[in-house]
């Protein structure tokens, strides 16, 4: 067979990619160029380059090279090639030109000028022309028009090579086969598959990445699900050569298959892992990957002793994902990643760098790759110890801090001392120590006590008219002196910066470390977290509440709406309550409550249930058979969750949720209403015919009395009912 020069398409900044792909698969002189690569050799290697390439768009033959600055000189460039060479009149063909060219405003001039000369030339020569059909034709001729001149080719490929035939359905925003390949080959899974690494994606959406993961690791080539290629309706086809090249692949499949490794992806939406199921299926792979419904919470190595790597393509602001969510998502992303991937690789494909540095790792390398016409990166990761980036900043040594950190020593010193007496008449182990006592420190440090002391740290977002270095060095003396004071190891001081929060926000995962810890309140026991959210899973400042509850409960039916960890339900199951129900909308939360509940020695059951609901539609919709005599409605400031049915503002909602929520008093019933909106105003004229004490200064801890507005708190009846 004679060689002849081919030219390969391919995506945006992957033509070095396609040029080393194409020299592995043995095609000489193979080199990037202009869109992709080219390189020389015969029919047989553009059908290896069609079967076996898995970053290609096209491959192309071209038949002529010339002088294009018009339509004019367009169409007789087209109509000097020699077409019946190539299709017969009873075939059918379709033109494509991409490019740029003088006196055509639209690429689809272009093309028909192409399609006449090409019917022009067979109705000279045969008297008789093809027809043209752009859905599936015999032939598709490909047109590249640039600085005045025109390559014409016949593409052997027809429809983009990215189509491997696996996928007929799409969930949203999906990568390319081709695309999602040029990923794992950037990110060495050839290599990794084959010491017998294995694959995750705990984002996996359809399947895409590990699909063709499967592929590459059993070496299956992408082109062998086609049932179509380019070449097929061409005169020049060889059709001896393609079974041989097919046979080959097949072969080779079977061989590959049986050293198939572990192949595992997670995602949080049920409907696109049956999508992804359904493909693993069309492509032959069924039972070959594992694909599974779970949340980044959930996503561990399918076994202890895995290693491989981590490929994830998560959302990055265009079309999924709200933008405000993500910084957060990264964040939980890079904490399972560093605490259950130790001895893994990372991959991480995203178009905004910002994004990626919340991940806390640091990237050994970096591919610049577009998704489309978005620039993207590829970042790639060692987890290691070494690749850890702590947010935290480093605490400034003794020798290095001045007047103002011996300020905040002595200030801690003398509210520990001022509170001593207090905690132990009250046999309170957790509190909150300090709260911005000196302007120059915006901090709010808590202390919980338990096996053993532990420091929650959080820093007030300074106003932009505060030297962000000055505060930094600030902080950084705080975090030394905090547990030299306290007598903690830094190990066990916990650091976050608290910005203002909507909703549920204060909620959200920061991280992914599952590490409980627990602490004493009134007697009774809870866990708390220190890492992986906002809060700790209880609020300080809610203690008399609380308190509270357990002391109304005695005998009672009680209800606790937007329960959060259940801190509450405790406290009124151990003050007497003959039942409870403990709603709320997270699963995370519920199961927290379950075990706080375990904690105390109360089983979840009838007498005490757990609900998972949202709170708004539940007070709405449901009729509960019974009536409650203690009820605490405690829900968040705002909130516009995507569970929810609507969005809560609680000082526009609040007449009709109180008014929802006396509904379901018992007679004599009493409803505690608290929140933290600091500028809240009740609305006493609309709910006129209910009895409102405000009990605001009443629940208000000594520990937080710097501080009276962080929640207002109101004992709230029918208005006939003896209070």
């Amino acid at each position: 067979m004679t060689d002849q020069p081919f030219f390969v398409a391919a995506p945006k900044h992957l033509g070095s990619l396609l040029a080393e792909e194409l020299a592995r698969l043995g095609l000489r002189e193979a080199v990037e160029t202009r869109g992709g690569a080219r390189f020389v050799g015969t029919i047989a290697d553009a059908y290896r380059a069609c079967l076996w390439s898995r970053v290609a768009n096209r491959v192309l033959l071209p038949l002529g090279r010339f002088a294009a600055d018009s339509p004019d000189a367009l169409y007789a460039g087209a109509r000097a090639i020699h077409w019946e060479d190539h299709l017969s009149p009873d075939r059918t063909f379709a033109v494509q030109v991409d490019g740029v060219m003088a006196g055509v405003r639209h690429t689809q001039y272009a093309a028909v000028r192409v399609k006449d000369a090409i019917a022009d030339r067979f109705v000279e020569r045969l008297g008789r022309r093809p027809s043209v059909d752009t859905h599936a034709p015999d032939l598709s001729v490909h047109v590249y028009a640039n600085q005045g001149e025109a390559i014409l080719s016949i593409d052997l490929s027809g429809a983009s090579l990215h189509r491997r035939g696996y996928r007929h359905t799409l969930s949203a925003a999906p990568l390319k086969e081709n695309l999602a390949a040029a990923l794992l080959l950037r990110a060495d899974w050839p290599a990794i598959a084959a010491a017998g690494g294995a694959l995750l994606d705990p984002m996996c959406g359809s399947g895409t990445l590990i699909i063709e993961g499967a592929l590459i690791a059993a070496d299956i080539a992408p082109g062998l699900l086609r049932e179509r290629f380019g070449f097929m309706g061409w005169q020049g086809h060889d059709e001896r050569a393609w079974r041989a090249l097919r046979a080959e692949a097949e072969e080779r499949r079977a061989r590959g298959l049986e050293r198939l490794g572990s192949l595992r992806g997670y995602d949080q939406d049920p409907g696109v892992i049956r999508l992804a199921l359904e493909d693993l299926a069309r492509a032959g792979l069924a039972g070959r990957a594992h694909f599974e419904r779970r949340e980044l919470s959930d996503c561990w190595p399918g076994r202890a002793d895995d290693r491989g790597l981590v490929i994830v393509n998560p959302p990055y602001g265009e079309r999924l994902g709200e933008a405000a969510e993500l910084p957060a998502l990264y964040a939980r992303l890079g904490s399972v990643l560093k605490e259950r991937f130790h001895g893994w690789r990372a991959a991480v494909f995203t178009a905004n760098p910002q994004l990626g540095k919340q991940l806390g790792l640091r990237a050994q390398r970096m591919h610049s790759i577009y998704n489309g016409p978005i620039a993207c990166r590829l970042l790639h990761f060692d987890i290691s110890a070494d690749a850890i980036i702590s947010h935290r900043p480093r605490a400034l040594p003794a020798e290095a801090r001045d007047e103002g950190a011996r300020m905040l020593a002595n200030r801690l010193a003398k509210n520990l001392k001022s509170l001593a007496r207090w905690r132990r008449a009250r046999q309170i182990d957790c509190f909150r120590l300090y709260d911005a006592d000196l302007p120059e420190y915006a901090l709010a440090i808590d202390v919980y006590e338990g096996a053993q002391r532990w420091v929650h740290v959080q820093e007030y977002a300074a106003p932009k008219t505060v030297d962000a270095a000055r505060a930094r060095q600030r902080l950084r003396a705080a975090l030394g002196v905090i547990p030299e004071v306290l007598e903690v190891p830094q190990s066990q001081l916990f650091y976050k910066l608290r910005a203002p929060q909507k909703g549920l926000s204060q909620y959200e995962r920061l991280a992914e470390t599952r590490r409980f810890h627990e602490v004493q309140e009134g007697g009774h026991r809870f866990l708390v977290n220190f890492e992986d959210y906002l809060d700790t899973g209880l609020f300080l400042d809610h203690r008399e509440i609380r308190g509270l509850i357990g002391t109304l409960a005695a005998g009672k039916r009680f209800l606790n709406l937007f329960a959060y960890t259940g801190s509450a339900t405790v406290h009124a199951i151990k003050g007497g309550a003959t039942s409870t129900v403990t709603l709320d909308m997270s699963r995370t939360y519920l199961d927290w409550t379950e075990r706080n509940l375990a904690l105390n020695g109360i089983s979840v059951g009838r007498d005490h249930e757990l609900i998972q609901a949202d709170c708004l539609a539940w007070l709405q919709q449901r009729v509960w058979p019974r009536r409650f005599d203690l009820i605490l409605l405690d829900p968040p400031s705002f909130s516009a969750s995507k569970r929810m049915r609507a969005t809560l503002d609680i000082q526009r909602d609040h007449v009709a949720l109180i008014q929802s929520t006396v509904r379901l008093l018992a007679p004599g019933g009493v409803l505690i209403f608290s929140n933290n909106l600091r500028r809240f105003r009740m609305d006493h004229a609309a709910l006129a015919e209910l009895a409102l004490t405000d009990i605001s200064a009443a629940t208000l801890p000594k520990d937080f009395a710097r501080n009276p507005r962080i929640h207002q708190c109101w004992r709230i009846q029918p208005a006939n009912t003896s209070v």
